[in-house]
């Protein structure tokens, strides 16, 4: 089955990197906070997509080889990927918000797993990877 688009849990040090939707009631979870991803481009694999659109949207490139964890799912408009990464904490200096979303955070997955504004299917991802890997939240 051809994917349509991809995200990715960005781990900064022992924090996840998350963006705050932009607000347009036309777009899907408006002011929710959300991950780095979106649609593919083209021919583009499901990691090109995910990074590529991180960098895009938070200017931090990931490379492939930093990649721990992936998965996909099917959702009602196509199949997604989910992958995980981690980053040394010092890359936080690199994030810069892209077009698109009105702001960024590093938070704890614990905050954003019960957040009422946690985009609800990308908890369960995150949980799903957390309950897997319970050691890949504490890296500094």
């Amino acid at each position: 089955m051809t994917f349509n688009g991809a995200k990715l849990a960005l781990f900064i040090g022992d924090r996840l990197l998350v963006i705050e939707r932009d607000a347009y009631p036309h777009i899907p979870y408006p002011g929710h906070w959300d991950f780095p991803g979106g649609g593919r481009e083209g021919d583009e694999t499901p990691e090109c997509c995910a990074l590529r659109e991180t960098e895009e949207e938070v200017g931090i490139v990931v490379q492939e080889a930093d990649l721990v964890w992936r998965r996909s799912y099917e959702r009602r408009d196509g199949l997604v990927w989910f992958f995980v990464a981690h980053l040394p904490a010092i890359r936080a200096q690199d994030i810069r918000l892209g077009d698109e979303g009105q702001s960024w955070a590093l938070v704890r997955p614990s905050w954003y797993i019960g957040h009422k504004l946690a985009v609800p299917h990308f908890v369960e991802y995150l949980q799903t990877y957390l309950m897997q890997k319970p050691e890949a939240g504490a890296v500094e």
